[in-house]
C-alpha cells in the first residue's frame, strides 16, 4: 500500500516535470519543486520558530545601512520588471481585455518569459523582509498576513511559471504587484535612511489604501473574462485563482483596517493604568508589515531615535491585532 502511494507521487512528480514549458527548464528554482518547496517551507520554520530562538539571548542588529541598500535595490528591481512587462506586451500590443498565453518562441513571448520569470525570482528575495525583522527581533511585526503572503506567493506563482510562462492577461497581476513595490520599497529606503528623511514620508497614511486598490485593479481587471462574449483563454483555472488572490487579499488587508481604524484602536497614545504606552499600529505595508503610530519602521527597523524599542514574542505569529510596546 506505502509502496504503491509512493509509486504514484513519482509518477506525478515526473508528470509534472513532463510539462515544464521548455522556455523556462533552464532558469533557477523552476525546474525543481522540491526544492523551492524546501526553501519556503524553512521560511516559515526560521520566521515564526528557529530565527525567534537564535536570537533570543542575542542584542538586535542594527542594519539601517543594509537596509538601505537593499530597499533601493528592491525599487530598481521592480521598475525594471515593470519595464519588461509593459514593453513584453502591456504597452505594446495587449489590449488589457482578453489577452492569450503566447507558447511561440518570438523575441517578445521570450521577453514575456524572463519578465514573469523575474517577478517569481523577485518574491525569494522578498524573504529577506523576514530575516531583517529577526535580526533586529521585531517579531511582533511577523504577522499571519505577512508570513502568509510572502510564502504563498511564490510558491502558487511557481505554477503559472512552470506551464504557462508567456500568460497574457494572466500576468497582469503581477505587473501591478510590481508597481505596487515600487512605491512601497521607496517608502521603505527612505524610512531607513534615518530622520532626516521623515518628511519626505507624508504619504504614510495612503500605503493601506495602495494596497487595497491594487487588489481591487487586478480583481476588476480579470473579471473581465467572466463577461465577456468570447475569450478562448487557454487556462480558465488561472483567471479564478488570480480573482480568489485579489479577494482573499482584499479582505485580509481590509480586516486589517477594520481591526485598526474603524474599532477604534488607532487612537492617540494614551497613558494606560499600569502607566505604559499603547501604540496601535500603522497600515499594513507592501509584504503585510506594519509599523507603529508615529514612527516609520522598515523590515524590521525603526528611526533611529526609537532604536531601543524591542519586542520579544517567542516566535509566535501575530494575526495583526495591535499590541502593547
Amino acid at each position: 500500500m506505502l509502496l504503491e502511494a509512493l509509486s504514484n507521487i513519482l509518477e506525478f512528480y515526473d508528470d509534472l516535470l513532463s510539462k515544464c514549458d521548455a522556455r523556462v527548464k533552464d532558469y533557477p528554482l523552476v525546474h525543481c519543486p522540491a526544492k523551492m518547496t524546501t526553501l519556503l517551507v524553512s521560511y516559515v520554520v526560521f520566521a515564526i520558530y528557529l530565527g525567534p530562538r537564535l536570537m533570543a539571548n542575542r542584542k538586535p542588529f542594527h542594519l539601517n545601512t543594509v537596509m538601505v541598500v537593499y530597499n533601493f535595490g528592491m525599487v530598481a528591481f521592480n521598475a525594471f520588471i515593470v519595464y519588461e512587462f509593459m514593453m513584453s506586451g502591456w504597452g505594446t500590443t495587449f489590449t488589457w481585455r482578453c489577452d492569450l498565453i503566447d507558447p511561440s518562441s518570438s523575441p517578445q513571448a521570450l521577453r514575456m518569459v524572463r519578465a514573469g520569470w523575474l517577478f517569481f525570482f523577485s518574491k525569494f528575495i522578498e524573504l529577506l523582509d523576514t530575516v531583517f525583522f529577526v535580526l533586529r527581533k521585531k517579531q511582533n511585526q511577523i504577522t499571519f498576513l505577512h508570513v502568509f503572503h510572502h510564502s504563498v506567493m511564490p510558491w502558487s506563482w511557481w505554477w503559472g511559471i512552470m506551464l504557462t510562462p508567456a500568460g497574457g492577461m494572466g500576468s497582469f497581476h503581477a505587473m501591478v504587484n510590481a508597481t505596487v513595490h515600487v512605491i512601497m520599497y521607496t517608502y521603505y529606503g527612505l524610512a531607513a535612511a534615518g530622520p532626516r528623511f521623515q518628511r519626505f514620508l507624508w504619504w504614510k497614511k495612503y500605503m493601506t489604501a495602495i494596497q487595497l486598490t491594487q487588489f481591487i485593479v487586478v480583481s476588476v481587471h480579470i473579471s473581465q473574462y467572466y463577461f465577456m462574449e468570447k475569450c478562448d483563454y487557454q487556462v480558465p483555472l488561472w483567471i479564478h485563482l488570480i480573482w480568489m488572490y485579489g479577494v482573499l487579499f482584499f479582505v485580509l488587508f481590509s480586516n486589517f483596517w477594520l481591526q485598526a481604524y474603524i474599532r477604534g484602536k488607532r487612537l492617540p497614545v494614551t497613558q494606560l493604568k499600569s502607566g505604559r504606552e499603547r501604540t496601535p499600529p500603522a497600515p499594513p505595508l507592501a509584504n503585510g508589515t506594519h509599523g507603529t503610530h508615529g514612527t516609520h519602521q522598515h523590515n524590521g527597523s525603526a528611526d533611529q531615535n526609537n532604536h531601543n524599542q524591542h519586542s520579544h514574542t517567542n516566535g509566535n505569529v501575530q494575526l495583526g491585532k495591535v499590541k502593547e510596546i
